[in-house]
């Protein structure tokens, strides 16, 4: 006969203590079980993810479901991931509100193939302009200039929707002027570009609804401090549990 083993209360309450601690000492807010088991295994403590999930439900700390817009999830057949850095970059804007500076707008570059933030760029107006600004910023980042060409002959595409500023003539010549090439989703599909939307609800859940801010300037500081810590930091589980950064250094340490 098989008898199944129960846990003491003593391991009990030495596991709630350092799944507790873990929260508090987080960077992030309402991080599911998954994660948090994944920090724990990386400290030492090996706690099985079934119990870190049992644990934080009877101590009500999982974060809360969100709830499905329409009642129902959209069906998304395609592959928007990609295999490599530099293939797929994404880009769109986000308004939020500055205090005395009213709603502005952040506009960011993401990587398809890890979900890192290549560039970003905040402005009080989401102009055309304003919308280029962070492509300029990882072009140059990436492959040292912005000249005339430089991203000619590259893989690289740039997934964009149909919003004003990334369909005017301005922002269309300035990638032609680059050599980036368009990849444009298709209308009323935001999953196209659900790498960078997702990203947006995570900065929204992490920054914006969490904070206020008294100006533009002060917004900056807090962006600027959470994506360095989400490059760094945010695990991804289509990641295998690893930040967009550590992603990365692994690719190149098994392409070498």
């Amino acid at each position: 006969m098989c008898y199944r083993r129960i846990p003491s209360p003593r391991y009990e309450c030495t596991g709630m203590q350092v799944i507790r601690d873990e929260i508090k000492g987080s960077r992030f807010h309402s991080e599911g079980y998954l994660k948090i088991a994944r920090k724990l295994a990386r400290k030492g403590h090996r706690i099985a993810k079934h119990r870190v999930n049992g644990l934080m439900r009877e101590n009500s700390l999982l974060s809360a479901n969100r709830p499905v817009r329409g009642g129902r999830k959209h069906t998304h057949e395609g592959k928007i991931t990609t295999d490599a850095p530099n293939l797929m970059w994404a880009t769109d804007g986000k308004k939020f509100f500055a205090g005395k500076d009213g709603w502005c707008w952040f506009f960011g570059v993401i990587d398809h193939f890890n979900d890192e933030i290549l560039s970003w760029h905040t402005a009080k107006k989401g102009s055309r302009f304003a919308a280029m600004e962070p492509v300029r910023k990882a072009v140059r980042q990436q492959f040292g200039s912005i000249d005339k060409g430089i991203c000619s002959g590259l893989e690289l595409k740039l997934r964009s929707d149909h919003g004003t500023q990334y369909d005017s003539a301005d922002f269309m010549n300035e990638m032609n002027f680059l050599g980036l090439g368009m990849s444009k989703a298709y209308v009323r599909s935001p999953e196209c570009n659900g790498i960078i939307e997702r990203f947006h609800r995570t900065l929204n859940e992490q920054v914006f609804s969490v904070s206020s801010f008294s100006c533009l300037e002060e917004a900056n500081g807090a962006i600027a401090a959470f994506i360095e810590n989400y490059n760094h930091h945010w695990v991804l589980h289509r990641l295998k549990c690893h930040s967009p950064v550590e992603y990365r250094k692994k690719y190149a340490t098994s392409a070498a």
